[in-house]
């Protein structure tokens, strides 16, 4: 019996000897995995967006820094001799583009109401949201356009920031000055100074040549993946939405489904020929990542904005003081109209605005339709300075393209069923 006693506490130690050897193993090959889940979780919720019409990478209250990796180094390793054609375009565009696009990152002292943001895990009490006890990080992208140290970026992403860093691919870090901000096309341009040699201006392109299924590339910051680039193809074009930062309405936008994330915000999307035809803005997202309907604004807008920014820190927009939408065929028939007719019904007029004090008339009655009231009565313009138009979408991209703030415009409406001829003089547009 004393034997087996013995033999049955040495067995007993044993196997605790060996529990515990397993226990140190594991903990050893869980912990690299413990860490990259963590990190993952840092990474995702560092920056939060909203979702919906999603800004990809706009400053505000966030519960950490930023989680940025290190730039990549630059190699002139060639590409394998069986590489594809698209393979070496796609890499060529990286080459020769990456060096000049920056990583931008903010700083912003908490407001009066800020809330600190805490993430929330599923099957766990939820935070409250408290007042913020320091200043706030994010980050997003830009890329150089001259050789006197401006960068383009998004408006959202140094709006309210007391201090914007930028730092270039070969790690050169440097503060900025914001030159000029415009939020309604949510575009600004930023200033460095830094040795010539970093200042790789990119070549911009023509974003009305733009087809559906055009191969486009996006290069910037996801979530601090500095440097990174996606692809994919123009899924749209001459999309109006509406500016984050704005009332306003952002014309002639580009729609892709190449990887846009928050971070990407001020990056360029290239062509194929690594040319700039737009600037990652916003996506369209329910799970605050890419979820394959990203907005670039067009880079023709960049070419207008960009120099009056520079020049004199702000772009003056025309304004026509009104607010309408496409006649449909159920309106068009509530107002007695053919139900085929178009054209952009005038929903509203801006009390003592350019089209109020040219006689522009606005709704002036509700009819119900399908359940809702819909405005009716109004002017319907058929035409601008004689070209024809079916929503308003079109009014904007013509204000935007061809008018400026003093120049007379010519709607054609028809009223009481009757066409008449309205000379309305534009106005500037009054801030947001």
């Amino acid at each position: 019996m004393k034997v087996k006693s013995v033999l049955l506490g040495s067995v007993i130690t044993l196997a605790l000897v060996c529990a515990l050897v397993l226990a140190c193993v594991g903990g050893i090959v869980a912990a690299p995995y413990v860490q990259r889940t963590m990190g993952t979780f840092r990474l995702n919720t560092s920056a939060p967006v909203s979702s919906g019409q999603t800004r990809p990478s706009a400053p505000g209250p966030v519960s950490a820094a930023p989680l940025v990796t290190p730039p990549p180094t630059p190699t002139a390793v060639p590409l394998p001799a069986d590489a594809t054609a698209e393979e070496r375009v796609a890499s060529d565009v990286y080459r020769n583009v990456s060096p000049s696009v920056v990583f931008i990152r903010v700083v912003s002292q908490p407001t009066a109401g800020a809330q600190q943001q805490h993430p929330q895990v599923p099957g766990l009490p939820q935070l409250p949201n408290l007042p913020p006890t320091g200043p706030t990080e994010a980050s997003g992208s830009g890329f150089v356009i001259d050789t006197e140290g401006h960068i383009v970026t998004n408006n959202h992403v140094v709006d309210g920031a007391d201090k914007v860093e930028v730092r270039f691919i070969d790690g050169t870090t440097v503060r900025a000055t914001v030159v000029g901000t415009d939020p309604d096309s949510d575009l600004a341009v930023i200033k460095v100074e830094v040795n010539a040699s970093l200042l790789k201006p990119v070549e911009l392109g023509d974003s009305s040549a733009l087809v559906v299924g055009e191969r486009v590339f996006a290069l910037g910051n996801p979530f601090g993946q500095m440097w990174s680039m996606t692809s994919g193809i123009v899924s749209a074009v001459g999309r109006t939405i509406q500016s984050g930062n704005s009332r306003y309405s952002i014309p002639e936008v580009i729609q892709t489904d190449a990887s846009i994330n928050p971070g990407n915000s001020g990056g360029p999307l290239l062509d194929k020929h690594g040319r700039v035809i737009g600037v990652d803005t916003m996506i369209i997202s329910d799970n605050r990542s890419s979820s394959g309907v990203g907005f670039a604004v067009p880079v023709n807008i960049v070419k207008k904005v960009a120099p009056a920014l520079i020049k004199d820190g702000k772009y003056t927009y025309a304004y026509l003081g009104l607010s309408g939408g496409s006649l449909t065929p159920d309106v068009a028939t509530a107002m007695s109209l053919p139900a085929d007719q178009r054209g952009v019904l005038v929903s509203q007029v801006v009390k003592g605005g350019p089209s109020d004090k040219a006689g522009v008339l606005g709704s002036t009655k509700q009819v119900e339709i399908d359940g809702s009231q819909v405005n009716v009565g109004g002017d319907v313009i058929v035409a601008v300075d004689g070209n024809g138009v079916t929503g308003m979408d079109g009014v904007i991209d013509y204000l935007f393209t061809s008018k400026r703030p003093g120049d007379k415009i010519t709607l054609t409406v028809l009223r009481d069923g009757q066409q008449k001829d309205v000379v309305v003089t534009l106005a500037e547009r009054p801030k947001s």
